[in-house]
């Protein structure tokens, strides 16, 4: 097996930073050697294969994105990235683990819907993949295979207290997930909205002529939001089952999480790039030429973007630097403004619910580091030690140690990436939710299980070099 050793660079993991040489054999990191080290011989260099010269350059662990949605049936349409597209746009930025979610819907069999997942899937990624379950339909029969999952390497599962009709779970039907949850160790994920209430708003909406992609971010306010995760926490609380929520973006909810985890309680939240940096003033209210006040459209997901004037953006980064969020996922789920996010042109609640960052996440959340929200080693807790550790897969994912897999990214601090579709764009989307953005950073190579697969501006890789990974149980829960 082919051996490679990147040298003079600096090795970054969760707990500081340090000069380091890091060898790969095959599929797996061999060794992290101080430089100048003998141990494996007087002439490293000249044994291995390959030298990567690292200096000046970051070596950090592979980004993991723990919440994407590929090929996702939503609002009469699917999410414009494939499995193929999509993670050749993640390795692009510098992931090289996604974990997607397995999709039930109500009536029916969980089972079916993990097969059609694994089928999508397999033979298209680019890098590894995972899954966790979307649990759509609560019932004796599903409780049942939900306690299986964990045997088929998926050890999460999400309920959705939005979306009635599609994936919407009623109190009684998450307290019963939730008691599988406690019994088995599966992660409970919530997607944490008042759905039926911000139905009965929308239509009020609707019905006052308030049709713009704007009063999507109206309709589903935050009360929505802090209400809905108040009651998860109660309903976890009871059941003493871990509790992980997804999406995280009003500043109100946040604090129902401290709340719940100074108290003591095994929960945790999940935040994304576009509740750091986007807002409901600027881009939900936005006006283009070609658009109009549809313009916004390109930034209706749920939950939605926030006011800026409450400092939802300001309080989120807070909580990263505090820990009171643990992780930064995409929720990636694209659709074009043509052909999809069209379809809500009269009306804001037919709008696809989603925008596309796989790509850009690590670059998104560098720049925290730049203007400094976070710290270096932040960056690599929050982008790839934690969501392993969360999720099952650490000591094979998110780490640069002996044994681990050889998932690493070159990242150039003296770099430069601006994002667009004229730039840096590789998702199969026509628009860039971050279009404009200029990032003081670079992902210059990237290497998969021991396969470089992005170099010096060349994509070197190819669909099926991803693997299915078997995860355990959380490594987060103490």
């Amino acid at each position: 097996m082919a051996t490679t050793l990147i040298t003079g660079g600096t090795v970054v993991s969760s707990t500081g930073r340090a000069p380091a040489d890091v060898l790969v054999d095959g599929e797996t990191i061999r060794a992290v050697l101080e430089p100048g080290s003998t141990l494996l011989g007087h002439d490293l260099a000249a044994s291995v294969d390959r030298v990567i010269d690292a200096t000046g350059r970051y070596v950090i662990p592979g980004g993991i994105d723990a919440h994407t949605h590929m090929q996702l049936p939503f609002g009469g349409t699917f999410a414009s990235d494939t499995f193929e597209t999509g993670t050749r746009a993640a390795a692009w930025g510098g992931t090289t683990t996604i974990v997607d979610f397995a999709v039930q819907k109500t009536g029916e069999r969980l089972q079916d819907g993990l097969a059609a997942w694994h089928e999508l899937a397999a033979g298209e990624c680019a890098v590894d993949y995972g899954f966790h379950q979307i649990v759509g339909g609560v019932d004796d029969d599903s409780l049942q295979a939900m306690r299986g999952l964990v045997d088929e390497g998926i050890s999460s599962f999400k309920l959705f207290m939005a979306y009635p009709g599609v994936f919407y779970s009623d109190d009684a039907q998450i307290l019963k997930a939730m008691q599988v949850s406690a019994e088995t160790g599966l992660m409970t994920m919530m997607h944490a909205e008042n759905g039926p209430a911000i139905d009965v708003i929308a239509e009020q909406l609707v019905r006052q002529g308030n049709t713009a992609p704007y009063f999507h971010g109206i309709a589903r306010a935050w009360q929505m939001e802090e209400e809905a995760t108040h009651r998860a926490i109660m309903l976890a609380n009871y059941t003493q089952a871990p509790l992980y929520v997804v999406h995280v973006s009003a500043k109100q909810a946040v604090q129902q999480l401290a709340w719940a985890r100074d108290q003591g309680q095994q929960v945790f939240g999940e935040t994304c790039p576009q509740y750091l940096y986007l807002s409901l003033e600027e881009q939900l209210g936005a006006r283009g030429s070609e658009w109009g006040d549809f313009e916004g459209a390109k930034w209706v997901c749920s939950t939605p973007l926030r006011s800026r004037e409450e400092g939802h953006q300001d309080h989120m980064w807070q909580a990263l630097r505090t820990n009171d969020i643990q992780m930064v996922s995409t929720d990636h789920c694209p659709f074009c403004m043509k052909d999809q996010k069209e379809l809500g042109l009269s009306d804001f609640r037919a709008i696809p619910n989603g925008i596309g960052s796989i790509e850009h996440r690590m670059d998104l959340m560098y720049q925290g580091v730049v203007t400094g929200r976070i710290t270096l080693e932040r960056w690599v807790e929050l982008t790839s030690t934690t969501p392993a550790r969360m999720f099952g897969m650490h000591g094979r994912k998110g780490v640069i140690q002996p044994g681990a897999d050889a998932d690493i990214v070159l990242y150039d601090p003296n770099g430069h990436t601006s994002i667009g579709v004229e730039r840096t764009h590789h998702m199969n989307m026509d628009h860039s939710a971050w279009e404009g953005f200029e990032i003081d950073g670079h992902v210059d190579t990237v290497m998969a299980r021991g396969k470089v697969i992005v170099d010096d501006g060349q994509y070197l890789g190819s669909k099926g070099d991803g693997r299915f990974v078997k995860r355990g149980l959380s490594q987060y829960l103490a």
